[in-house]
Parts: structure tokens; sequence; C-alpha cells
């Protein structure tokens, strides 16, 4: 089975951790899914304006790197692909967003999605 992962706020911005998540769920084997708003690919993969976009009928996982206004605003996009777990890294994990992910169904998990894959963010280079 394809291990698969939306990164939601990945971008070209290499310094940036949405970026960093995207390289590093590739480097772990999974099949990545970039979601960013006008962006035409990141790394090299095709991205998405939305997470309802993703050509899969369900995901696996779901990290989202997005401020939790914004991200209380995608959270019914996301419970639509009905990912095995959602994950809210640093600074999108407020106690408003994860409450209203929960009332949705999701399986919430407030850390670095990027450290759960047995690596750092420092093994991606922003060069």
């Amino acid at each position: 089975m394809t291990r698969t992962v939306a990164v939601i706020g990945a971008g070209p911005d290499r310094h940036k951790f949405g970026n960093k998540s995207v390289r590093a769920h590739a480097w772990a084997g999974y099949t990545v899914y970039p979601i960013h708003p006008t962006a035409e690919s990141v790394e090299g993969l095709p991205a998405y304006t939305s997470v309802a976009d993703v050509p899969v009928e369900k995901l696996e996982r779901v990290t989202v790197y997005l401020p939790p206004a914004v991200g209380l605003k995608v959270l019914p996009a996301i419970a639509t692909k009905n990912p095995d777990e959602v994950w809210f890294n640093p600074g999108a994990d407020s106690p408003e967003v994860l409450a209203e992910a929960r009332k949705l169904g999701l399986k919430v998990i407030a850390g670095c999605s990027i450290v759960n894959l047995g690596t750092s963010p420092a093994m991606f280079p922003d060069t």
C-alpha cells in the first residue's frame, strides 16, 4: 500500500517548514501532495490549491503548517479525505483548531510530523 500525505502549507520557500515537510515525507517514502493556493509545484511535485483537489479518496496522513485562523477554514476539506491522522505542527496547533478538528471526527496529533518520521528539519537544508 502506498503511504500518502497532504502537506497543507507547503510552498517553494526551502526555508519554511512546509517545504521541509514535503522533502521529509518524500524521503520517508510517502506519496506527497503539496497544498498551496498559488504554487504550481513544490520540490518538483504538482501542487494543489486545496486538499479537496488531491486525486485520492483517502489520505493516510495530513500535516498542517498554517496559522490557526486559516487552519480552521480548511478543516472541513480535510475531513472529506478521511485521513488516518492529522498532524498540527507547532504554530498550527491552537486549542480552538484542535477542538474543532476533533468535533469533525479527525484523529488529531499536535506535534512535529517531520520528527515523527525519525528525522529532523535540520536534515533538509535551505539550499
